[in-house]
């Protein structure tokens, strides 16, 4: 498996230089738009990380040693664009007069600045360390239009909240009780999952760190539901990534909402799924209007929570569309404004930032967002990233909702990978200390994380590749018919724990044994190599090492293949197939559709 981290870290590597070609060239694009549009955020671009004080060979000066475990685990190498942003470059921006310096990108190498100025801004774009400026975000209210503005309510929080009270008809089994929690009505969302078996063994996210971009996280600080998460500490950074501030609980509800779903602890109403992780709280979206500063305030985040020793991103907010802007009483789209065409997994700002954050073996969970009913009915981005698992809703019953975007990506990969409840959904209410029901895949993305959560915690040598692979292989469609609206279908958390606590004896070993097709339909076929004169005994075991198949057969030359067919009596699902001499034994996981 390995071997695998290795690859999927290679090809993210690979596409870097991709990255930093978009952005410059979107650059040369949208700077002549900024001038008329009067921005007054821009993406400042520099060409290079010459001459920092910062190096490879010395880590510790911008990563913590959390980061560097979670990297030496997976295997994965410091590279170039883990080196902060030149300081001296950022400390020449803010001395220009009438600038402000709000965030910066050690991946994209860049910085975010606020100026009215525009001599200011001409006068950055003179300077020789300067690849290019972007106009990100404009601010003056009589230049925006209001046919975007609540996009984030429309994409991310599908509203349809139902007050629960004593009246409220709950379809919850007779006993909702487990491992000393009594999840009340919030049973069925987690055991939808079968994510009860994980909190009965002990894994309640405990020790694992979970890095929330969002709205807002409105009262988290007040209200009962997380008196938890307060008492024991377990909110462990804040920040307000667009106001440049640590204020993130008197604002937007939205990330009080999602946080809810995973860190909430009220005992016969509403328990998350990993009411014992720690948490990184981020405010990245704008509420008030939506345009492209969003998924650079997102990167930002992202870099932060990488550098903190997050294992998990959840993303409960989707973008396409922009505010359009007025000039000369003239409509004009946003030329930053998300094709399909770019729902390829590796063309928008903050999928690159989310495959970045995915090759630093972080697991970055994202929603599918909530445009299924929509002429736009597709996954917005991140959604689309090529290291993103996507989660996409289902009602009570399992059935697709409804408003779930849907896929597949433009390159034709499958999306959603998953699915969780995303439709009437248990969650705090964020004025008062009772929970409601509401719907939206922000809710269904942080109920999945936070079982991921918990899953990683049982299994903490796995890479992120592993996790997210036992993840989809455990969901009721994987190897049958996965689809564009509920992808691999809706996982089982305990089937995941227990394909990941499998030995695969046979990683590295290609050269003295391979299966295929795996998954296969009818036949198996397995091939050996140096195995003259010897006896294997084959076995096929299930998950529970119920043994169903036994074949022994006799090696009589240096390359053989074994064929099993006529499987049609084998039950669909993972099995371990066995390969066993005298001298040495391999197991295989192989999957029967």
């Amino acid at each position: 498996m390995k071997n695998k981290v290795l690859i999927f870290n290679f090809l993210f590597f690979t596409r870097i230089k991709f990255f930093i070609c978009f952005l410059l060239l979107a650059a040369n694009c949208l700077f002549s738009f900024s001038s008329f549009a009067q921005s007054t955020k821009y993406w400042i671009q520099f060409a290079d990380k010459n001459n920092s004080p910062y190096s490879i060979l010395a880590p510790s000066a911008f990563l913590s040693s959390r980061a560097l475990q979670r990297r030496a685990k997976q295997g994965i190498a410091v590279v170039q664009n883990d080196l902060p942003v030149n300081p001296v470059y950022i400390d020449s921006i803010r001395k220009i007069p009438n600038v402000t310096v709000l965030n910066h990108s050690k991946w994209f190498n860049g910085i975010v600045i606020y100026t009215t100025d525009t001599n200011a801004v001409n006068q950055i774009k003179k300077i020789s360390f300067v690849a290019n400026s972007v106009s990100v975000k404009k601010i003056k209210s009589n230049q925006q239009s209001a046919v975007s503005s609540q996009q984030f309510e429309v994409e991310n929080y599908n509203v349809s909240k139902i007050p629960i009270s004593s009246n409220t008809k709950l379809q919850t089994p007779n006993s909702n009780f487990s491992s000393g929690y009594n999840y009340g009505p919030s049973f069925n969302q987690i055991n939808m999952l079968n994510g009860i078996c994980l909190h009965d063994k002990g894994f309640h996210g405990e020790g694992m760190i979970i890095a929330m971009m969002d709205a807002g996280f409105w009262r988290v600080d007040s209200l009962t539901a997380f008196d938890s998460l307060r008492m024991n500490k377990q909110i462990i950074a804040k920040w307000n990534f667009v106001d440049n501030d640590s204020l993130v609980y008197g604002s937007h509800k939205h990330g009080e909402r999602t946080l809810s779903t995973m860190g909430a602890n009220l005992p016969g109403q509403l328990v998350g799924t990993a009411p014992k992780a720690q948490y990184l709280l981020f405010i990245t979206e704008e509420t008030p209007s939506e345009s492209i500063i969003e998924e650079y305030n997102w990167a930002s985040a992202a870099e932060f929570a990488d550098s903190a020793g997050a294992d998990i991103f959840n993303t409960s907010l989707g973008y396409t569309l922009f505010d359009s802007v007025k000039i000369d009483s003239v409509m004009v789209v946003n030329p930053a404004d998300h094709s399909y065409a770019d729902m390829n997994g590796h063309t928008t700002p903050i999928a690159i930032a989310t495959n970045i954050a995915a090759s630093k073996g972080i697991l970055p969970v994202c929603s599918a967002g909530n445009m299924g009913g929509s002429p736009w009915h597709f996954i917005g981005t991140p959604a689309d990233a090529d290291g993103a698992l996507t989660v996409g809703a289902v009602d009570s019953m399992g059935n697709s909702a409804g408003f779930s975007s849907r896929g597949p990506s433009y390159d034709g990969r499958i999306k959603p990978n998953v699915v969780a409840q995303g439709q009437d959904v248990v969650i705090s209410n964020p004025d008062t200390t009772a929970i409601e029901y509401s719907s939206g895949t922000s809710f269904a993305s942080p109920i999945l994380a936070g079982m991921a959560a918990c899953l990683w915690q049982a299994h903490p040598t796995s890479a992120n590749v592993q996790l997210l692979y036992a993840i989809q292989q455990s969901a009721s469609q994987y190897g049958k018919n996965p689809d564009s609206q509920v992808g691999y279908g809706i996982p089982d958390f305990c089937l995941a724990d227990v394909l990941l606590g499998i030995n695969d004896f046979s990683a590295g070993r290609e050269d003295v044994i391979s299966v295929y097709p795996n998954p296969f339909s009818d036949e198996l076929n397995i091939s050996f190599v140096d195995w003259i004169g010897e006896k294997v005994i084959f076995s096929l075991s299930d998950i529970t090492g119920r043994k169903i198949l036994d074949r022994e057969i006799n090696m009589e030359s240096n390359v053989s293949t074994f064929e099993i067919n006529d499987t049609d009596w084998i039950q669909s699902g993972v099995y371990i197939l066995t390969a066993q001499t005298e001298k040495q034994k391999i197991s295989i996981k192989v999957i029967k559709y």
